[in-house]
């Protein structure tokens, strides 16, 4: 039992020391955040906005309306969409929503990552350098007003590739919704913008990011095709020396899944494309951290040892099970030390979850009863990530789309039923 107890602390260990940095990053934020570094002045770029959408009829339109209303001059921005596969109207909806539409159809190379490389092929092809810069949404995607606005200034200040805020449509749908979006104002607030006020590079989380001309001319019509093709991007570029910035200004509103067989299946995707991209860049990771690099470090740790440790953990206590059990001794030791892991657990996820919703209060649109409901689940929906994580292991379900149906009106409708309250400044008059 010492044995047993000595190995289960030595994982805690090294797990903290592993992410305690990470831990690090919270006052960092909170000591820098209103600090402000002389900026150059903003300049004026021609964007093109990437959007791929399979069966998306139902949103895509949303999200273009809220393209053309943004407050960067209009004729600077050039929305294309690319019908990936659709059996619906989406392509017809995108084209009267005022988007430059494609259609894709190949059933044999399935997923996102391929759809954006004919996107930026035939891009390339009809408008030959054109474009300063290319956007990349997803189709459920809102933006806030001066979304583009505001990227742009980032974009200005010499940033090759901008990501941004990303907050949530549906924040009070589930505990399941509610889960994915706190954790992604974390991702933001906590993680990105550390990295970004440390002149850290920050990783692309999805959706709503910013890239170069210079970067589509050197890697070419997006040759990034695992099953997490954002995490393969950035630590493709962070390995050839980008420095991804981040914009906290630039607010995304972004669908969540509802159910638990929704979740289960993209996390599932999520996993497989975490162990794909290790295997495929994790010795160039390792090199560079050894040589200095912290980005290669930080991006390390976001992709791998937590799977890792907390799988190795798992089979060590079910090992210890069957051990006791065989050996006929008493489990009473195994379920104490199984009931006070997760009770520790529970308790630091609780506190990252009360941190995030503490600082983030007012960008969460959701009743005050259910985003305090959504801090107790907050720790469930994080611990359900272990035997997803295992699963995927074993199982590969390969890409496939989330039905997403949550459009802007009903947004709106929950804005109204749980307004946002804005912080006022007094100005003396002069």
């Amino acid at each position: 039992m010492k044995t047993f107890q000595i190995l289960n602390f030595c994982i805690g260990l090294l797990f903290t020391l592993c992410y305690c940095y990470q831990f690090a990053y919270i006052p960092i934020v909170w000591m820098l955040r209103g600090k402000s570094r002389p900026e150059k002045p903003a300049v004026i770029h021609r964007y093109a906005v990437l959007i791929c959408a399979r069966n998306e009829e139902a949103v895509i339109s949303d999200l273009i309306r809220s393209i053309q209303k943004q407050t960067y001059p209009a004729e600077y921005l050039h929305t294309f969409v690319i019908a990936d596969n659709c059996t619906d109207g989406t392509a017809r909806v995108a084209d009267q929503a005022g988007a430059i539409v494609y259609r894709r159809a190949d059933s044999n190379r399935i997923g996102k990552g391929y759809a954006l490389q004919e996107l930026m092929t035939r891009i390339q092809k009809d408008y030959p350098d054109v474009f300063d810069g290319y956007f990349v949404f997803d189709a459920d995607n809102i933006l806030s007003e001066t979304f583009v606005e505001n990227m742009n200034r980032t974009f200005s200040q010499g940033y090759e590739i901008v990501t941004s805020f990303r907050n949530t449509k549906n924040y009070g749908s589930s505990w399941i919704s509610a889960g994915y979006s706190l954790w992604f104002l974390r991702e933001s607030r906590y993680l990105n913008h550390a990295r970004s006020l440390l002149g850290s590079s920050c990783a692309v989380s999805g959706t709503g990011f910013l890239f170069s001309n210079q970067v589509a001319k050197k890697i070419g019509p997006w040759p990034y095709h695992l099953l997490t093709e954002d995490i393969e991007f950035s630590v493709d570029q962070v390995l050839r020396g980008q420095t991804i910035g981040f914009c906290p200004d630039a607010e995304l509103f972004d669908e969540q899944p509802i159910t638990f067989a929704q979740s289960c299946r993209q996390r599932l995707r999520w996993c497989r494309g975490y162990l794909q991209v290790f295997r495929s860049y994790g010795g160039k990771l390792i090199r560079g951290m050894f040589h200095g690099r912290f980005s290669c470090y930080d991006l390390t740790m976001s992709i791998m040892p937590a799977f890792l440790l907390s799988t190795l953990s798992l089979c060590l206590n079910l090992a210890f099970l069957i051990w006791s059990v065989a050996a006929g001794e008493s489990i009473r030791y195994f379920a104490h030390s199984v009931c006070e892991t997760f009770l520790n657990t529970y308790l630091l996820l609780f506190g990252i979850g009360a941190v995030t919703m503490a600082t983030e209060w007012n960008r969460i649109v959701c009743s005050v009863t259910g985003k305090i409901r959504s801090l107790l689940t907050f720790p469930l929906f994080m611990l359900t990530y272990l035997p997803i994580a295992i699963i995927s292991l074993f199982y590969n379900d390969g890409w496939k789309p989330i039905v997403h149906s949550i459009c802007a009106d009903q947004v709106q409708a929950e804005r109204i039923k749980n307004p946002i309250r804005k912080k006022t400044t007094s100005r003396k008059r002069k």
